[in-house]
């Protein structure tokens, strides 16, 4: 006896073929799922083409306003000078030739200063960066290499990397002229294993990008840089203790020597840095040689939405036997705005003070609030 359709339940022979309907359809699907194939892997990233060229530019662009020392116009009044400048603008072109042979090429259009020159005034064009590398890391760790050519010497463009508020002025051993950011000459970098640091040994003319060669003799460069903690959690990773070495000669027995010290950190929040310098000048054996040291301290305070701060202190004792002084205070906020990984727009707002103690012949007291604009890719 079956039952009525109308009541909504299964016959005898439903419950008999349903079931077997069922498990019969499961096992087909089990089975077509077991001999469908795997998704294919990702491709692989398509190996580098060559040649390759990157064409880049930076800006460094400010106003400045000078509260002191006063200046006199034509007619004796007494001023406070102001000027919108443009202070550095580089073209950069790098590429790579092969695997091995990469180049960099960067012109440096600044305004030309020097007193009586036809050109005074005027944005001229020089070369800052020009030389040939060879990539060793296939033979030795990754990131080494040997340069020829106009290029980054061998403290200037470590510290640098890391203070990058070098569109408001240089490090303290490149603003008092110590030492340059680049010269020409032959350098090898070597990346030590597991991230422990780096060394740098360079040989360059010593004149600086500014100048040619004077004579027969040359800049040996030396810097060597440690991180002792390249496995720790971040707040240690960042410590790094750096020393650095520039035996010169600004003639056959006239020296130019430079020896520097330095603890640097990097942190999300913080990035800062204690330098020391000892120096030793002789430019003629006709006259006696300077002495001087000094120390710079920076630190950069910054937030995660583009934030910053910076402070500095620089105090250097230019010339020791008359205990010259020399003192430079920034102060400054600024605002990183957020964009892609190699591409920098920035604005800072600063106050900057340089005392002198004891310094012949007697200088003011310079203070300066400056706007400045950096835009580099």
């Amino acid at each position: 006896m079956h039952t009525s359709k109308a009541s909504g339940t299964m016959t005898p022979v439903m419950r008999t073929w349903f079931p077997t309907a069922l498990l019969c359809f499961t096992c087909g699907a089990a089975s077509l799922l077991a001999q469908a194939p795997a998704p294919a892997p990702a491709p692989a990233p398509p190996a580098p083409s060559y040649p390759n060229v990157k064409v880049g530019a930076t800006l460094f662009a400010d106003y400045t306003y000078t509260a002191s020392p006063e200046s006199t116009d034509a007619d004796g009044n007494a001023y406070s000078p102001s000027a919108f400048t443009v202070g550095r603008s580089y073209i950069n072109v790098t590429g790579n030739l092969s695997r091995v042979v990469a180049f960099r090429f960067t012109p440096d259009i600044v305004t030309e200063t020097t007193p009586g020159s036809a050109l005074l005034g005027s944005l001229v064009f020089r070369v800052k960066y020009a030389y040939l590398q060879a990539n060793l890391g296939q033979w030795l760790t990754p990131g080494t290499w040997v340069r020829f050519g106009m290029q980054g010497t061998g403290y200037v463009n470590f510290a640098e990397d890391l203070y990058r508020y070098r569109f408001q002025g240089p490090i303290m051993v490149d603003r008092e002229g110590y030492l340059s950011s680049s010269d020409a000459g032959v350098a090898f970098f070597y990346n030590l294993p597991s991230n422990y640091g780096e060394l740098q040994v360079g040989v360059y003319n010593g004149e600086t990008y500014k100048k040619v060669e004077a004579n027969d003799q040359k800049s040996l460069q030396i810097r060597g840089t440690v991180r002792p903690f390249p496995k720790a959690a971040p707040v240690m990773r960042g410590l790094r203790v750096t020393g650095f070495y520039n035996g010169d000669r600004y003639i056959k027995d006239g020296e130019r020597r430079r020896a520097m010290g330095s603890i640097t950190y990097e942190h999300k929040y913080l990035n800062g840095a204690v330098e020391y310098l000892s120096a030793a000048d002789q430019s003629s054996t006709s006259v006696k040689p300077v002495d001087s040291s000094g120390y710079s301290a920076w630190a950069t305070p910054r937030s995660t939405n583009g934030w910053e701060g910076l402070l500095r202190y620089d105090h250097l004792t230019t010339n020791k036997a008359r205990n010259e002084l020399k003192t430079r205070t920034i102060v400054g906020v600024s605002y990183w705005i957020p964009l892609p990984a190699g591409v920098a727009t920035a604005f800072l707002l600063d106050y900057e003070q340089v005392a002198y103690q004891r310094v012949l012949p007697p200088r003011p007291t310079e203070k300066r609030i400056a706007l400045h604009a950096l835009v580099s890719f």
